[in-house]
C-alpha cells in the first residue's frame, strides 16, 4: 500500500530529523504545524515536506483539518506525531497491506520508550490508535485529551506491526507540564462520564477492554486513583519488570491521576461551594 504522512508539530525541531529519517520511503509528507516557535517549520520544508499551518484546538480537530486541506497523493493517510519513528519492519508490513472498500482505518500498536528501553509490561502493550486510514472516509473526535475515530468499529481493521513512540523525547519536566493539560481534560471526561453514566458502542478486542478499562476507572473514587493506578502498572501490568524506566513509569502515571484528582475535586467542590452560596436557594 502506497501512504501519505499527516504529521502533526509544535516546536519539534529536535524530534524532526529521526522522524523524517524514517519516513524517506514515502513521497507525500505533509506537516501540519501548531505554530512552532523553533526551527520545524524550516526543517521540515528542507526535507521536502509540505508544511500547513493552524494554531491548535485539539488532536482531533488538526487531524481533521489536515485531511480537508492536504491534498494528498495517495488514498491512504499515515498519522504521525514528530515523536513517534516508523521502523524497516512497519514500512514492509505497510507496503505488503492490501486495504479494500470494507475498512476505513487502521489500529496500530505502539511501543513507548523511556530512557532508550521499551517499556513493554508498564506501557500496556499493545496499546492501539486509529493512525492508518482512508484520506476520505477517517474522520476523528475529540476524546479527553486525545483523539478517537469517528467510524463504526466494523470498519476498524488492526494493523499489528508498531511504531516507536518517543513520548519523552523533551525531557521529564516537559512530560508532566503537558500533563497538567492533559489532566484537565480527563477531569472534564470523568466528570461527563459520570453525568452521561453511558456511552457510545465499544469497539471489540483489546481497544475494546482498554476503553471499557477507562469507563470503569472514571468511577473509582479521586483520590483512590494514584494509588490504583501505581498498583495497575507496576504490579497488575508488571511494570516491574522493565526495570528502573517501569518503575519510572508507573510514579509519573501516578502523579498523573493525582493531577487528574485534584482537578475533579476542584470541579466538584466549586459547583457545591458556589451552590451553597447562591443567595435564595435552600
Amino acid at each position: 500500500m502506497k501512504v501519505s504522512v499527516l504529521l502533526l508539530a509544535f516546536n519539534e525541531e529536535k524530534n524532526l530529523p529521526a522522524c523524517l529519517d524514517a519516513l524517506e520511503w514515502c513521497d507525500d509528507i505533509v506537516l501540519v504545524d501548531s505554530g512552532s516557535l523553533d526551527r520545524s517549520v524550516e526543517v521540515a520544508r528542507a526535507r521536502g515536506v509540505r508544511v500547513l499551518q493552524r494554531p491548535f484546538d485539539d488532536f482531533a480537530g488538526q487531524r481533521n483539518w489536515g485531511l480537508d486541506h492536504a491534498a494528498f497523493r495517495h488514498e491512504w493517510v499515515l498519522h504521525l506525531d514528530a515523536d513517534e519513528i516508523v521502523t524497516e519492519e512497519f514500512r514492509r508490513a505497510l507496503d505488503a497491506l492490501e486495504a479494500g472498500e470494507t475498512l476505513d482505518g487502521y489500529f496500530v500498536p505502539s511501543k513507548m520508550m523511556l530512557f532508550g528501553r521499551w517499556l513493554k509490561y508498564a506501557g500496556s502493550y499493545p496499546s492501539y490508535q486509529v493512525r492508518l486510514g482512508h484520506r476520505d472516509r477517517l474522520r476523528f473526535v475529540q476524546v479527553g485529551h486525545g483523539q478517537r475515530e469517528a467510524v463504526p468499529p466494523s470498519r476498524v481493521g488492526t494493523f499489528d506491526v508498531p511504531y516507536l513512540h518517543y513520548s519523552f523525547s523533551h525531557g521529564l519536566f516537559s512530560w508532566l507540564n503537558k500533563h497538567v493539560r492533559y489532566a484537565r481534560d480527563e477531569a472534564r471526561l470523568i466528570l461527563a462520564d459520570r453525568a452521561a453514566a453511558g456511552g457510545s458502542a465499544a469497539a471489540g478486542g483489546a481497544v475494546g477492554r482498554r476503553r471499557a478499562v477507562k469507563r470503569l476507572a472514571a468511577r473509582v473514587p479521586v483520590l483512590l486513583r494514584p494509588l490504583l493506578r501505581f498498583f495497575y502498572v507496576y504490579v497488575v501490568r508488571q511494570g516491574f519488570r522493565d526495570g528502573r524506566a517501569g518503575l519510572a513509569y508507573a510514579f509519573m502515571l501516578s502523579v498523573y491521576e493525582g493531577m487528574t484528582a485534584i482537578f475533579v475535586l476542584e470541579a466538584t467542590l466549586g459547583d457545591r461551594t458556589a451552590a451553597e452560596e447562591r443567595p435564595g436557594e435552600h
